[in-house]
């Protein structure tokens, strides 16, 4: 019976290693922002458009991360006592931009253009999530290969490797 209670115990730990660290458990990626953002206030309750704030994704490839002067085109007026409204204004006084960490990032051999995709109808949602829910913006997509794949295929567009890959 000794004899098998190592390889047992072996056996189990990398079970629970593969399990936990698999990744099964962890839960969407969400990091940490210099100010914490509420896109269900902004999106939800004030219905915000997303290219209110995202400005760039109907004519570029980089959909833009909203700078400070597009927050204090609301905010030199409105919640100026909360505080992470103050935040903003910090930034704004200092003349610094806000160091927001991206969420979504696609590899650089990757072509990538929002452009493209929010000019044929297709909606923010489809890839990242319904934010205006989100309290706290997190990735819902991988963005890999096979689920831009996926995508391609089921919508009937095309699947050319150097549509994506130049």
């Amino acid at each position: 019976m000794k004899l098998f209670k190592k390889p047992l115990l072996i056996f189990l730990s990398g079970c629970v290693i593969l399990f936990f660290g698999s990744g099964f458990l962890k839960s969407p990626y969400a990091p940490v922002q210099p100010i914490e953002f509420s896109h269900k206030i902004h999106a939800g309750n004030y219905e915000l458009a997303c290219l209110y704030c995202h400005s760039y994704a109907n004519r570029s490839s980089y959909a833009g991360i909203p700078s400070v002067q597009r927050c204090m085109g609301c905010h030199k007026i409105t919640a100026q006592n909360k505080p992470e409204v103050k935040k903003i204004h910090e930034y704004w006084n200092k003349k610094e931009p806000i160091p927001w960490v991206r969420v979504y990032k696609v590899p650089d051999f990757v072509y990538f253009t929002h452009r493209r995709h929010v000019n044929k109808g297709i909606n923010c949602t489809t890839c990242h999530g319904e934010v205006e829910k989100m309290e706290k913006i997190q990735k819902v997509s991988s963005l890999k290969m096979g689920w831009c794949v996926k995508c391609h295929k089921e919508n009937q567009v095309s699947r050319d490797c150097l549509i994506c890959h130049k």
